[in-house]
């Protein structure tokens, strides 16, 4: 899948709406981080587990969750979709199968919405458009699970990988660990949101932020809901016999970096790809099979999906044509009604100013 030749880096001008999904391990850190986001309790924390259940198998379960947020000046509507039960179970099969499902179902709702004469005007958009995969620091290499859940995430949502409690490895350990992921991601082909650029289309500072966003991959999280006064000053971290780590200090986290890729710099260009990119690769994936009265999917050849496409784009095209026909045909008839309307108003104009002048003319002979 390529990224490339896209603009990147643009801010966001005015009230959006985003959507977040994090998925991870309990006790990653996946709950605390989405509280630490949001600078309120968005999520509860897990309950320790009673002990007489702790061998029960609940699995995965979806859960959004909607908050308002501001950014620069900018409000955002923000849907946060946790799982929380995701790798609890020895077989997460079906984890994998929930979330793919939920993703696709999203999509499904676009294309069906698309496909009505009359869209609903209170139809909301819920679409994924990045997904955080929280990667447990074990210090070592993506485990089985990790790679198969985002090979399979991948070709649906913008998968962003994220180390959580990234402060219970040493700096040298983290830089290692980095490392290692990157080159499994690479190896196995793994097609995350890794902040693309083209050196020919996007301009030197886009290059450079991408470029330097590429770098830390996968971000190092450290979250944190309670403040401690550091010098004078109430600053959100976490205190250790050893000393203090600071959430939004880019000397200790990445977190205050992600924060800001995700709600300003990169918002408009995640929503995009998810637009552009993933949903119409879906779309078209939907629409390549027609389904036989056996109930067997068959699919269409690569030249006739490519028709396909064409003409549904024409069709589209057709329509919005005839739309903008149909205005200007109305304002033209509105434009000739006003016009025959002043016509109409300057004949009885000229009509009341002939009787008023041969009404004047008539006076003066009597006198």
């Amino acid at each position: 899948m390529s990224f490339a030749g896209r603009r990147r880096g643009n801010k966001v001008k005015k009230g959006v709406q985003f959507t977040l999904m994090v998925v991870g391990a309990s006790g990653t850190g996946r709950t605390t981080f989405v509280n630490t986001l949001c600078e309120s309790e968005v999520l509860a924390h897990k309950i320790s587990d009673d002990p007489e259940r702790a061998h029960v198998e609940e699995g995965v379960r979806i859960k959004p969750a909607n908050v308002e947020l501001e950014e620069d000046g900018v409000r955002i509507a923000l849907t946060i979709v946790d799982t929380p039960g995701f790798g609890d179970n020895i077989d997460n099969e079906f984890a994998f199968q929930e979330i793919v499902g939920y993703l696709e179902r999203q999509y499904d709702d676009i294309l069906a919405e698309e496909s009505r004469i009359k869209r609903n005007p209170r139809f909301r958009d819920n679409r994924i458009h990045a997904l955080l995969y929280f990667i447990p620091p074990t210090g070592h290499s993506l485990r089985e699970m990790d790679i198969e859940l985002m090979r399979r995430l991948s070709p649906r949502v913008n998968v962003i990988p994220v180390i959580g409690k990234a402060d219970s490895l040493t700096p040298s350990e983290l830089r290692g660990f980095k490392k290692r992921i990157m080159e499994d991601i690479e190896h196995y082909d793994i097609p995350i949101y890794n902040f693309p650029y083209d050196v020919e289309e996007d301009d030197e500072d886009t290059i450079q932020d991408n470029s330097e966003l590429r770098g830390l991959l996968p971000f190092a999280i450290i979250g944190s809901e309670e403040e401690v006064e550091i010098d004078g000053q109430a600053v959100r971290a976490r205190i250790y016999p050893w000393g203090i780590v600071e959430v939004d200090n880019p000397k200790h986290s990445d977190f205050s970096t992600l924060r800001r890729a995700l709600l300003s710099t990169h918002l408009t260009d995640l929503k995009s790809l998810t637009h552009d990119v993933l949903y119409e690769t879906y779309r078209t994936e939907k629409l390549s099979r027609t389904v036989h009265s056996d109930g067997h999917d068959q699919s269409i050849l690569p030249e006739e999906l490519a028709t396909q496409s064409v003409r549904l784009k024409e069709e589209q095209l057709r329509r919005e044509e005839e739309k903008l026909r149909e205005i200007e045909l109305k304002v033209q008839r509105e434009i000739q009604e006003k016009r025959q309307e002043l016509l109409a108003k300057e004949e009885s104009l000229r009509n009341l100013e002939s009787r008023l002048a041969a009404q004047g003319s008539s006076g003066d002979y009597r006198d």
